[in-house]
C-alpha cells in the first residue's frame, strides 16, 4: 500500500499532533518554568504517545473488525463521539475517579491533588494498581479467548494452539473456568492479605464482560428486530450495544497505558496529552484498516492481534508479582502482530 493512499488517513492525527506538542510544551513552561522542562515535556508526550499506539495497535485492528458490522451512523459515532471518551473519559477522567474511590476525596480534591501534588497522586493510582491490573487483566483475557475458544472458527493461525482451544470450546464456558482457575492461583500467590483483593476485582471483570458482551449482543438483536421491516434491518445489528463494547474494550486497553505512563511523568495534564495523541493514531489506523479492507486482505492479522491482546492480559496479571516495563509490553505486543502480518503476507503469496 503506497504512502500516498496511507497519509490522507493520519491528517487529523499529525494535526493533534502538532497541537499537543505546544499544548505539552506550555504545561512544561507553566510547571517548571524553564526551557529545560519544555523540552522534558515535549520528550515526554512524544514517547507516550509511541508507547499508546504500540500497546493499542492490536486495539485498532479489533476495533476495526467490529466497526465491520457496525452501521454507517454508528461507525461515525464511535470515530467521533468515541474518541472524545476514550481520549478525555479514559485518560483524564479515569485516573480522577480512582482519586476519588482510593483516597475518598471529592472530584475537585482529586483534580487539585493531580495539578497541585501529582507525586500524592501518582502514589494513590499506584497503590490502587493491584484491583485494577485484576479487573483490566481479566476483562483482556475474556476478549481473547472468547475469539480462540469458538467450536466454528475454522481459520487457524498457529493450528497447534488454536485447534486446541477451538475444540475445547465444546465444553460450554471454558474460557470463564480457564480465567476463573488463573484467577484464583494468582490471588493464592499474593497471600491472605492481598488475595482476596486481587481476587474481587478479577470476579468485577469478569461480570463486566459478560455483562457487556450479552447486552450488546442483546440491544443489537433488539435494533435489528426493530427495523427488520426497512432497508436497514439487513445492517442494523452491531449499533449501540456494539459501541459500548468497543468502548469497554478501550477502557480495559486504557488501564495499562495510564497507570505505565506514571513511571514517566507525575503530570496528569502530560500524560493525558501524550496518550491523547497516540490515540487519535490509533482512531485512523482503525479508519484505514475498516476502508482498505485491510483485515480481509491479511487474514492473520486478527489472530496476531487476539494474541496480543492475550498476552497484555497476562502481563498485567504478573505485573502485581513482577515489574514488566510497558516497553517490553509494547515490543511483544507489535512483534506478534508482527509476525502475522510476515505470515499472511507469505498465504497471499502461496495463494498467488
Amino acid at each position: 500500500m503506497s504512502s500516498s493512499l496511507i497519509l490522507p488517513y493520519f491528517r487529523w492525527a499529525f494535526i493533534v499532533t502538532l497541537g499537543g506538542l505546544c499544548l505539552g510544551a506550555a504545561v512544561g513552561w507553566i510547571y517548571e518554568d524553564s526551557l529545560s522542562g519544555l523540552a522534558r515535556a515535549l520528550f515526554i508526550c512524544a514517547v507516550l504517545a509511541v508507547l499508546e499506539i504500540s500497546l493499542s495497535f492490536d486495539n485498532a485492528i479489533v476495533n476495526a473488525n467490529k466497526l465491520k458490522g457496525m452501521t454507517p451512523a454508528w461507525q461515525k459515532r464511535f470515530l467521533t463521539w468515541g474518541i472524545v471518551i476514550a481520549v478525555f473519559g479514559m485518560r483524564i477522567l479515569f485516573p480522577l475517579l480512582i482519586i476519588v474511590a482510593a483516597a475518598h476525596v471529592g472530584p475537585w480534591a482529586a483534580l487539585k491533588m493531580a495539578a497541585t501534588d501529582p507525586h500524592a497522586y501518582a502514589e494513590v493510582l499506584h497503590r490502587a494498581h493491584l484491583p485494577i491490573a485484576a479487573f483490566g487483566g481479566t476483562f483482556l483475557m475474556m476478549v481473547a479467548l472468547n475469539y480462540f475458544c469458538d467450536t466454528d472458527k475454522r481459520d487457524h493461525w498457529l493450528c497447534w494452539l488454536e485447534s486446541r482451544l477451538s475444540a475445547a470450546a465444546a465444553a460450554r464456558g471454558i474460557e470463564i473456568v480457564l480465567v476463573l482457575a488463573l484467577a484464583l492461583a494468582a490471588s493464592r500467590l499474593l497471600g491472605p492479605e492481598e488475595g482476596p483483593r486481587f481476587f474481587r476485582a478479577a470476579i468485577w471483570g469478569l461480570l463486566t464482560y459478560l455483562l457487556v458482551n450479552g447486552g450488546s449482543a442483546f440491544l443489537d438483536a433488539r435494533l435489528g428486530e426493530g427495523t427488520a421491516g426497512n432497508v436497514t434491518g439487513a445492517v442494523a445489528r452491531g449499533g449501540l450495544g456494539a459501541f459500548l463494547y468497543l468502548e469497554m474494550l478501550d477502557a480495559s486497553f486504557s488501564f495499562d497505558g495510564v497507570i505505565g505512563a506514571f513511571a514517566l511523568s507525575h503530570n496528569i495534564f502530560i500524560i493525558a496529552i501524550g496518550l491523547g495523541i497516540g490515540a487519535m493514531y490509533v482512531r485512523s489506523l482503525t479508519i484505514m484498516l475498516v476502508e482498505r479492507e485491510v483485515l480481509s486482505e491479511y487474514r492473520y492479522l486478527e489472530h496476531g492481534a487476539f494474541y496480543a491482546i492475550l498476552v497484555l492480559s497476562l502481563i498485567m496479571y504478573a505485573q502485581v508479582f513482577v515489574e514488566v516495563p510497558e516497553v517490553i509490553t509494547g515490543c511483544i505486543g507489535a512483534g506478534l502482530i508482527g509476525l502475522s502480518f510476515r505470515a499472511s503476507l507469505r498465504d497471499r503469496a502461496r495463494a498467488g
